[in-house]
């Protein structure tokens, strides 16, 4: 009987010390319990006030200073723009001729590439009755035509000038910026690729310790047609650029004077004054 005492004894403490534990677990609990209870109450609390503050805001919205005043001055904001991408057009108008002019462009094939001829609708485009081509960056020689070079020169002239006018009426950062110069404009890369050469050395040490862009002419005359192909190249992706912020596709990397034409059709169209 004893023994049987001492074991019950010793069963009794051993219960006895567990229901401690377990009541110093239960008060953590009810101590972790209350301090999300009063997390809670404060979300909750920030919650009624933040409902109520978009509430407050929707009723803005829907008032006479809300969501339809911002409409109206958007809308003002597009005829605006309209009006003056409308006197950049009168001052270097876009004209299509009859039909498309033929332009030169180097093919590739398995056996070989060679110089074809195919219609481009861009050459159908003149702008201030002159037209552009590429076929001058592609069979550019001793013999070619000096009036016909200028005459792309003074193109370009009047596309970068336009673009430069377009601009800042949208208020587009164009990733391309321009150096106008009239029929000696030049176009700045601020991330150009340079092949490292003995001639390009000095160049290179320059642009390390002066700038960090490169200038390509959007003129022939005394250039090297690749770097001038690229500056054409980087006008382009500028109207892209445009025709992008309004919602449309370029007509292609080519496609200098239609882009152009495409961009102010597009602003100029009723459409836009609706476009989001």
């Amino acid at each position: 009987m004893r023994q049987r005492l001492e074991a019950r004894k010793l069963l009794v403490d051993n219960t006895s010390v567990a229901c401690k534990v377990t009541e110093q677990d239960v008060k953590k609990k009810e101590e972790l319990l209350s301090t999300e209870v009063r997390s809670l109450l404060v979300g909750g609390t920030t919650l009624s006030i933040a409902k109520s503050k978009l509430q407050e805001s929707n009723c803005q919205l829907e008032g006479e200073s809300g969501y339809a005043h911002l409409k109206i001055v958007t809308n003002k904001l597009r005829k605006r723009q309209q009006y003056m991408i409308s006197q950049v057009s009168f001052i270097y108008p876009l004209k299509i001729e009859a039909g498309p002019s033929q332009d030169q462009e180097l093919e590739s094939f398995p056996g070989g590439s060679r110089l074809v001829t195919k219609p481009l609708s861009q050459g159908s485009v003149r702008i201030l009755g002159l037209p552009f081509s590429m076929a001058p960056f592609t069979k550019m020689s001793f013999f070619t035509d000096k009036k016909e070079v200028q005459k792309l020169a003074t193109a370009l002239g009047y596309v970068a000038h336009a673009v430069s006018l377009i601009v800042p009426y949208l208020r587009v950062p164009i990733r391309y910026p321009l150096r106008l110069g009239g029929s000696k404009t030049y176009i700045r890369d601020y991330a150009p690729y340079i092949e490292p050469s003995s001639s390009d050395m000095s160049l290179i040490s320059t642009l390390s310790q002066n700038s960090k862009f490169v200038e390509f002419p959007l003129f022939l005359d005394g250039q090297d047609t690749t770097r001038a192909a690229y500056a054409v190249f980087l006008l382009n992706k500028n109207i892209e650029q445009l025709l992008n912020f309004v919602g449309e596709d370029s007509l292609g990397p080519r496609q200098v004077l239609a882009n152009l034409k495409e961009l102010i059709r597009i602003i100029q169209s009723p459409d836009y004054i609706n476009y989001l």
